[in-house]
């Protein structure tokens, strides 16, 4: 996988404000699209941020409203624009319940096939060069978090290694790449081990989704390039994050710094720090010594390749 970027398509908690649309962040892992959440008017903001429509897979973390009504529209859409390909929808229970719900919303009926998949926390989803793992984290209601990992890569090849050791230049360098011996000129054997690196970590993306802080996203996270962590609240409302089962920036802050991720990116941030956010900033970078910043729709971000 040699792309891997995200765009936040939607911020904001509960409800949208003039700034911020409601959860929604659509990932680019090489040719595949990936939507994390859909909450309402998503599909304006994948037009605005220029996302494209071609959706391979959705993933949500929970099913209050604010993160999953948009589908309905988005599905609309992708029916008139002439869609044909599958498009699979993942959650934790009871998704197939409530998405079967939306789907069935208004007259026409989907001209492509749709399938729903209930995740539990553990569950991993295999595609091309890449995993999607979900995390079960601690909100309201069932409610995952996820781990987008990339699978191990191939250490680098030594070229002139290859070369002193005979090795036809060509097809043999691609075999010997892709984990294959050949026969050098001389009809020795050559192993992909006498010219190829240590293998290379992939990259760690992890969305925290809804949750209090909690164990189980700071193991998900360990070592992560970037966590995405809701930040809800700030200190003057802890009282609230406990009672709603949301977190804090400084709560966020310490559960990155445990993980020991490399950046941390705080969004679903309540209405009242919409444009007001500094404080927090400021409490997440008291607990957490990588970089942080608070998303805003809009924000792209590329992962670049580990060396």
């Amino acid at each position: 996988m040699s792309l891997l970027r995200f765009t936040f398509l939607g911020t904001s908690a509960a409800q949208p404000t003039i700034h911020r649309n409601l959860s929604g962040l659509a990932v680019k892992a090489d040719s595949d699209l990936l939507l994390f959440d859909c909450g309402e008017g998503s599909q304006r903001q994948m037009i605005r941020y220029g996302t494209g429509f071609a959706v391979d897979a959705v993933f949500f973390t929970h099913f209050h409203a604010d993160h999953y009504l948009g589908i309905i529209g988005f599905l609309r859409t992708l029916g008139m624009m002439g869609r044909e390909e599958k498009l699979v929808l993942h959650g934790p229970v009871p998704a197939k319940r409530l998405l079967n719900q939306a789907v069935h919303l208004g007259v026409d009926q989907l001209g492509f096939p749709l399938e729903i998949v209930e995740l539990k926390d553990g569950d991993r989803i295999q595609r091309h060069g890449y995993a999607v793992r979900a995390i079960g984290v601690q909100h309201r209601i069932n409610a995952l978090g996820y781990v987008l990992e990339e699978d191990v890569r191939a250490g680098r090849f030594n070229l002139e290694r290859a070369r002193a050791l005979g090795v036809r230049e060509g097809p043999d360098f691609g075999r010997l790449q892709r984990g294959e011996s050949v026969v050098a000129l001389d009809g020795k054997t050559v192993n992909p081990s006498d010219v190829m690196g240590a293998a290379r970590p992939g990259r760690k993306l992890v969305l925290s989704g809804d949750t209090r802080p909690c164990e189980a996203v700071a193991e998900a996270a360990r070592g992560a390039d970037i966590l995405i962590h809701e930040s809800t609240f700030s200190d003057d409302d802890q009282a609230r994050a406990l009672e709603t089962r949301h977190s804090t920036a400084r709560e966020a802050g310490r559960i990155a710094q445990q993980a020991g991720a490399h950046r941390l990116i705080l969004t679903h941030l309540s209405s009242r720090y919409d444009t007001d956010f500094g404080r927090l900033l400021a409490q997440a970078r008291e607990e957490f010594q990588g970089p942080v910043e608070v998303a805003h729709d809009g924000l792209t971000v590329d992962v670049p390749v580990r060396e």
